[in-house]
């Protein structure tokens, strides 16, 4: 065993879970072969061994994250950095071991799409071990891509350079934004390659195998207690260890003990979730894919796969292109959440009974999620003083409104806490211009609603659908081509419609829901003593809840672009914020990606920051990555549409201001054929502006007035029991 350098010597490894939780050491493979794919019975984890990796090198470090563990901060000396990185890149690539560790892949199910898929376990990540601190902490380390394991079924257990920097930067800009989430303390790359086909165009390519290092208190999910199911009624499919109540038992008791000891874990899992789900909600975050299996057991986002950060807002935004439903759309993040703690719930059966699962969940979640949202909500408008009823209708409208025009989610809140309060103030004008420009132009419309089909093909499908709606009806394109000839018919009413006209509706818009939102600040104003220092706590709050700064999928793609030529300094970005005292020439090749990660550590507004220092402005029609970077904080620029195979529908451009939006930016990062599906679906004319990363309609859209999000009560989701299991 490599011995460990003395920065991480002092790791003080435990391994609860392996004492805890039966383990299953795995029958011998023939030396140098992978583990055989098989099923795991009577057991929580199986032994593995990471494979080696040839030339790792790191792309980057999280320091805050690595500072869970007691690590200290990095050295001044470039020399020292740079064998500190050396050192990084051997032990977090899986290539060497740390002393105390003792490598395991976890076993799991889960409800994949809302169908039972049975065993799935960890077959692209390995828990290292449980480090305790100083600080009486104890973090669960993983490497995600270190090679395969008996859950890795027909994959290589690899994960590749652009899917592993996407969930780096993304687990640690979800920390930094305030958001429950697992970390990352490290990226490597190295010079190992696999074949991913990555467009699915039947172009495959080598791509840099790379491993994150991810850190969090478990990673124990929902699926880790559906191994005990039985058989499904509608997949056929159990769990691997039906049967073995003793083994349910053991992880439920451990679960209590060592996460919720003072509390009951069900009452504590449903709330967590739906403050999880409500902060998401709060800062645009798409998970893509949440099957019970991506749902952590103490309420932390987890799995980070095709995610996607709003840009303009859509409540029906899919960033995941083989979520050809919209099951796990934005707005129904909050209602399948709740169906996967129904799942849990099921899965605790007759340890908790299910009456009494349910009762909990019908009575915590949705008064929680409703508390949290509104309560992060109103910060987020700058509400400082007493709640009001209102409040949701004026949330909503806001959200309606942002619709409606296209408007930049990240940016318009984060413009909001410049909006002119009393009435005679000056600004007005200025500051409705400045939104005016976070609303989509026409010419993203145009670009964004390009017909997606041939139209030759259309008009073959057409004739399909007349001549044969039986096959037509086989062939399971219906949806498609009716979106098709909406993108169409939306094209052609685009061309009819001039800049001013859609400014014009835009505006009036708006106009309609600052006059509401001005009120509402002059009632939460009323009776303060001193209206500068509430005009400055206003300001202080919207600052510290509506960030600057999110993961736009064109920013991560600028950041693997420059990765994959060698340059990881635009993963790194946040790094000289958060350590302005750590010399910046050492960098190197390590540059474009730590640039990213720099400006993520701090994303709220601070004062006197020198954030756009670091992001050279760039031109708009640029088409190289060294010519196209531009501030991170505007809008995407056009040619992020680029990354985007298809967009999403329309809203009408029938009725009075309505007006729609189109495609934003999308980069599939997982590995599989299902994340890269060029398929797309738009939504019926009805539906107001959509977002279009990889975004796909979900059927008709409710016209009536505008809710919340989500609204509390309605019942959890239903698996379509037509569906095929994935």
């Amino acid at each position: 065993m490599e011995p460990a350098p003395h920065w991480l010597a002092g790791l003080h490894f435990d391994n609860r879970a392996l004492r805890a939780l039966p383990v299953e050491t795995p029958p011998p493979d023939p030396e140098g072969a992978a583990p055989a794919p098989r099923l795991v019975p009577g057991a929580c984890f199986s032994r593995v061994r990471p494979a080696p990796l040839r030339q790792p090198r790191l792309v980057a470090l999280s320091e805050p994250a690595l500072a869970l563990l007691g690590l200290g901060a990095p050295p001044a000396a470039a020399a020292a950095r740079e064998a500190r990185e050396a050192e990084a890149a051997l032990f977090f690539s899986g290539n060497a071991l740390l002393p105390g560790a003792e490598p395991a892949a976890h076993c799991y199910c889960g409800h994949q799409f809302g169908q039972f898929a049975g065993q799935l376990g960890d077959g692209a990540a390995m828990y290292l071990g449980e480090v305790c601190t100083a600080a009486g902490e104890r973090w669960e380390l993983q490497l995600k891509g270190a090679g395969p394991t008996p859950f890795s079924r027909q994959a290589d257990g690899r994960k590749v350079l652009r899917s592993s920097i996407r969930e780096f930067l993304c687990s640690e800009a979800m920390f930094h934004l305030g958001v429950p989430t697992t970390r990352a303390g490290a990226c490597v790359t190295s010079e190992s390659t696999v074949v991913r086909d990555v467009f699915y165009d039947g172009n495959p390519k080598h791509e840099p195998c790379a491993v994150v290092l991810r850190i969090a208190s478990t990673f124990l999910r929902f699926g880790s207690f559906e191994i005990f199911k039985a058989e499904d009624e509608h997949t056929g499919r159990a769990g691997p260890s039906v049967g073995r109540n003793d083994i349910r038992v053991q992880m439920l008791d451990y679960v209590v003990s060592t996460f919720y000891p003072e509390i009951q874990a069900t009452h504590a899992v449903t709330r967590r979730t739906a403050r999880m789900v409500a902060e998401w909600q709060c800062v645009g975050f798409c998970h893509g894919v949440l099957n019970t299996d991506n749902m952590s057991i103490v309420g932390l986002t987890i799995d980070y796969g095709p995610f996607g950060f709003l840009d303009r807002y859509d409540p029906d935004h899919i960033c995941n292109a083989s979520d050809n439903a919209g099951r796990y759309s934005f707005s129904k993040q909050p209602e399948v959440c709740k169906w996967n703690l129904q799942k849990l719930a099921e899965a605790l059966v007759p340890e908790l009974p299910l009456e009494q699962g349910e009762a909990i969940l019908a009575e915590e979640y949705d008064a929680e999620f409703r508390r949290h949202y509104l309560h992060k909500m109103r910060r987020k408008l700058g509400l400082v003083r007493a709640e009001r009823e209102e409040d949701a209708a004026l949330v909503a409208k806001l959200l309606e409104t942002m619709h409606l025009t296209g408007a930049d989610f990240t940016n318009t809140f984060y413009l909001l806490s410049s909006f002119p309060v009393g009435p005679e103030s000056p600004g007005l004008a200025e500051f409705l211009t400045a939104l005016m420009e976070q609303c989509a132009s026409l010419e993203e419309l145009r670009l964004a609603f390009r017909p997606q089909m041939d139209p030759r093909q259309l008009s073959m499908m057409l004739m399909l659908a007349q001549s044969n709606p039986q096959l037509f009806a086989l062939i399971g394109t219906r949806a498609n081509v009716t979106k098709e000839l909406e993108r169409v018919e939306q094209q052609s009413r685009l061309e009819q419609l001039s800049p001013a006209e859609l400014l014009s509706r835009n505006r009036g818009h708006w106009a309609d829901w600052l006059q509401e939102y001005r009120a509402r600040l002059e009632k939460d104003r009323e009776g303060a003593a001193d209206e500068d220092a509430w005009q400055a706590e206003r300001t202080r709050v919207m600052h510290a809840n509506n960030p600057k700064y999110v993961l736009r999928n064109y920013i991560a793609q600028n950041a693997i672009e420059a990765a994959e030529n060698g340059d990881f300094s635009e993963a790194r970005t946040h790094q000289s914020l958060l350590f302005p005292w750590v010399p910046q020439e050492g960098l190197g090749q390590g540059g474009r990606v730590r640039r990213v990660l720099k400006l993520l550590e701090a994303p709220y507004h601070r004062e006197g920051e020198a954030a756009e220092v670091l992001e050279a402005a760039e031109p708009e029609g640029a088409s190289s990555t060294a010519e196209r970077r531009r501030s991170y904080s505007s809008k995407p620029p056009l040619w992020a549409a680029e990354l985007c195979p298809a967009s999403s529908p329309t809203p009408s451009l029938h009725d009075g201001r309505d007006v729609q939006s189109g495609p934003d930016p999308s980069l599939s990062d997982t590995d599989s054929a299902a994340q890269h599906s060029p398929t797309s679906s738009m939504l019926p004319m009805k539906s107001c502006f959509t977002q279009g990363q990889v975004s796909r309609g979900t059927g008709p859209r409710r016209t009536q007035q505008p809710q919340p999000p989500w609204q509390p009560g309605r019942p959890a989701l239903q698996a379509p029991a037509s569906q095929n299991s994935p």
